[in-house]
Parts: C-alpha cells; structure tokens; sequence
C-alpha cells in the first residue's frame, strides 16, 4: 500500500489546530449535522462507540443532543485533541490508519471528516468493521473529490505558470462512485454511500487558506515541496481564483463535498435482498405501462 500522508506533519497540523478549533469547525458541524440526520432514522440505541478521529469531541456533543448513545470511547491522531475531547469521555491517541480495539467491541463507530486522510481506505473500513459487534453501525463523513475543486485549479495554472510545472499540494479525496463499494469489500451489509456539496464565500484565497490551516487541514502529503512557495506563486494563484470564479463583488467560493457512508456488521436478523428471478410481480404492471423488449428490432 502506497504511503500517501505523511502523519507527523499531520498530526502537527492537526496538535496546532486543537488550540482554537471552535473558531473554525463549522465544516466539523456540517458534517456532523448530515452523520445525526442518518441516525436519526435508526431506530434503536447504541450503548458503547467509538468516535474516530474525533477532533475535540463536536459529534460526541450532537450525539449527546440526540440520545442514542450512552458512552462513547474518542480516538484522534492528535494528542491535544484527544485531551480536548476527554470533556465529553475517555480518548486516546492513535494512528489513524490503525484500529486499536478487541474484535466485536462496539455497538456503533462513527468518524467525520478524518477517513480522508487514512493512506489504506479499504483495510482501515475493514478495520472498524471488525471491532463492531454483530448488527453495529458504521456511520461515517469524508471529504470527496469534488472539494476544493477551485483551489486546485487556480493553484495548478499558477505553478505551471511561473515554475512550468506541477507540485502535489492538495491530497486526492475519494470518489462518491468508488467508494460506496468499498462498504460491501469491507464486509458491511446494507451498504449506503451518499454526497452533499457545500460552497462557502470568502473575501479571497487567503481566507480560505487561514481557515484551512485552522482546521489542521493544509498539505501533509509524502511527496510535498519541502521547501516555502513563494509569495509570486501565492498571489498569481489568488488573481486566477479571482478571474476564474470570483463574484462580481470580489468575492470567491469555495466547495466541499462530504460523503456520508452507512453501513453494517452482518446479523441473521438483517433484511436480505431477494433472490434474482423470484419476484412476484411484473415491473410493468404495476406500473400501468407495457414491457418493452431491448433486443426486439
């Protein structure tokens, strides 16, 4: 497996974060708000969780508003927002692309908007699906590849422009259409995989950035320029935002989408789906409408 991430830079990202993180979590609550709306719709309780990459704890606090939770175990690469989230229960730090509990511990685990940053999707999804409990819930957000869709390429044309060619700056985010079927590779049943897109104004690329470090989301890529970009680069990429998207009140937008996955550990009592060829009713029937054949001239 391809080392992606270089987890110290992102675990120092993310330590430096954790001091004033309430001051730039409202994409953590967005995301968090879309992980409750989809359990909201669950009915049954859920005693023991995990919160996976739990920033300072704001999707234990929304679980807490809900009340299907009784205690919820936190786990974050970042030392300083693991010691945050102890507010809302016990944590622990840990690396992201390891999970470091018992087979079958877990009646639900959650993680919102850290999944992006795991170099093994796929062994880390398997993972958490077996430290859940026959009948767990694996509830999830990620940041997909259509975010920041404007930076990447205002960035790109301005290195190619005055260093003539392309550094990696921005980290690849998943596809909604790849990654609902890493659900069912994992061995989760009752897969579900959908995408919402948000788009925040800015006054410029600037402001974004300052958000983005805040969040304890800039580069932490492997293969990164370990050397300072210049300010040229900076600026010529904050005048092509500006004319390739920018308002007419020079403002920018910038957009994330958040993939937000369910699924489940297998139970006998779990709805199954039909066998091919044993329905009992025709399509068209019920439809009002005559059966076409496609291979009829």
């Amino acid at each position: 497996m391809p080392i992606l991430f270089d987890k110290a830079s992102l675990r120092h990202h993310r330590d430096r974060a954790a001091t004033n993180y309430a001051d730039f979590s409202f994409l953590k609550e967005e995301a968090a708000i879309r992980v409750i709306d989809r359990l909201e719709l669950v009915r049954r309780d859920f005693d023991l969780c995990l919160d996976f990459g739990c920033h300072d704890g704001v999707l234990s606090r929304h679980l807490a508003d809900l009340g299907k939770t009784s205690t919820i175990i936190h786990a974050d690469l970042s030392p300083k927002f693991a010691t945050n989230a102890l507010a809302h229960g016990a944590a622990i730090a840990c690396d992201i692309d390891r999970v470091p509990f018992r087979p079958s511990s877990f009646d639900a685990v959650f993680s919102c908007l850290t999944m992006h940053w795991v170099d093994d999707l796929p062994g880390v999804m398997a993972q958490m699906r077996a430290v859940l409990k026959p009948d767990g819930l694996l509830l999830l957000s990620m940041l997909g590849g259509n975010s920041l869709t404007e930076l990447r390429s205002a960035l790109a044309a301005a290195e190619s422009e005055i260093d003539g060619g392309l550094s990696p700056r921005c980290a690849p985010m998943a596809d909604i259409r790849d990654i609902g079927g890493l659900l069912g590779r994992a061995g989760l049943a009752l897969p579900v995989a959908d995408s919402d897109r948000l788009t925040i104004t800015y006054p410029n690329m600037f402001r974004l950035m300052a958000d983005l470090r805040g969040m304890g989301e800039q580069n932490a890529l492997m293969d990164r320029l370990r050397r300072p970009t210049s300010r040229a680069l900076f600026m010529r990429a904050a005048e092509i935002y500006q004319a390739e998207y920018g308002h007419d009140d020079g403002t920018i937008p910038a957009s994330f989408e958040i993939i937000t996955l369910t699924g489940w550990a297998p139970h006998e009592s779990q709805q199954k789906p039909l066998r091919p060829g044993s329905a009992t009713h025709r399509l068209a029937d019920m439809l009002n409408s005559e059966e076409q054949d496609p291979e009829a001239g």
